[in-house]
C-alpha cells in the first residue's frame, strides 16, 4: 500500500468515526445493521410508540427474568429496566458484538446482563445465569430472513424456557413470526403499530398456565 493509498484509508476511518460519534447510538445501529442485515432486520431502531404498546401487557410485579433477543442498542433495554422490579433481572442475548459491547458500555443497571450467544440457545443462558425459567422473553429478530431453522429452534426453545403463564412477545414488519409462534403457542393475542417505521406487527404468544 502507498502513502497516499494508507492516507486516503486513515481519512475515510476518520470520518466513519466522525459520522459515528454524530450519530450517537443510530449511527452504532447502523453500523450494526451494515454488518449483519440478516440477523438484525432494520436499519433504525423501532419507535417509542413500539415500546409502549409492546410492554403494555406484561405484569411487571410478576416478573423476575425479563430476557430480549436482538436488543440492538437498548431501545427497548432501558424501558424495560424503568419498569422491571427491583430484585427482577433483564438478560439479552445477541450475536452482533459490537451491539453487545456497546449496551456492556453503556448500561450500568445491576439488573442487567448482556450477552453475546444465540436466542436458540436460551435455555442454557438462563441456566447460566441461576434461573429455572424466564418470565417474559421479547424478540425483533426478523423470523422471515433467519437461516432455514433458526426460526422454528428459537421459537420451540422460547416455548420451553417460558414459565406456564409467561409470554413470548414479538414484533416484526411481516406476520411471518405468527407461523413460527403458532406451533407452540395455543393463544397469540396480535396488535399493529403504524407509527413505526416500518410499520409493525405485535404478537403476544402465552404459554398455557397447565403446560
Amino acid at each position: 500500500m502507498t502513502s497516499s493509498e494508507l492516507a486516503r484509508e486513515n481519512l475515510s476511518l476518520k470520518v466513519k468515526r466522525r459520522v459515528k460519534s454524530m450519530l450517537g447510538p443510530w449511527g452504532i445501529f447502523f453500523e450494526g445493521f451494515l454488518r449483519h442485515p440478516v440477523m438484525v432486520g432494520s436499519i433504525i431502531p423501532s419507535s417509542r410508540f413500539t415500546v409502549i404498546k409492546m410492554l403494555s401487557r406484561v405484569r411487571w410485579d410478576e416478573c423476575r427474568l425479563f430476557v430480549e433477543y436482538g436488543p440492538g442498542v437498548g431501545t427497548f433495554c432501558r424501558p424495560v429496566l424503568d419498569r422491571l422490579r427491583r430484585d427482577g433481572q433483564l438478560i439479552v442475548i445477541d450475536t452482533n458484538p459490537l451491539f453487545i459491547d456497546y449496551l456492556r458500555q453503556t448500561i450500568s443497571d445491576s439488573r442487567f446482563t448482556a450477552v453475546l450467544g444465540s436466542a436458540a440457545d436460551v435455555e442454557d443462558i438462563v441456566r447460566a445465569h441461576g434461573h429455572d425459567h424466564a418470565d417474559y422473553v421479547l424478540s425483533g429478530l426478523p423470523f422471515s430472513t433467519l437461516p432455514d431453522g433458526v426460526g422454528p429452534a428459537i421459537a420451540a426453545a422460547t416455548h420451553r424456557v417460558l414459565r406456564p403463564g409467561g409470554a413470548f412477545l414479538v414484533y416484526q414488519f411481516t406476520a411471518r413470526a405468527r407461523d413460527f409462534m403458532a406451533r407452540h403457542f395455543t393463544r397469540i393475542d396480535s396488535g399493529f403499530e403504524w407509527l413505526n417505521i416500518m410499520p409493525s406487527f405485535l404478537f403476544w404468544g402465552w404459554k398455557d398456565d397447565a403446560a
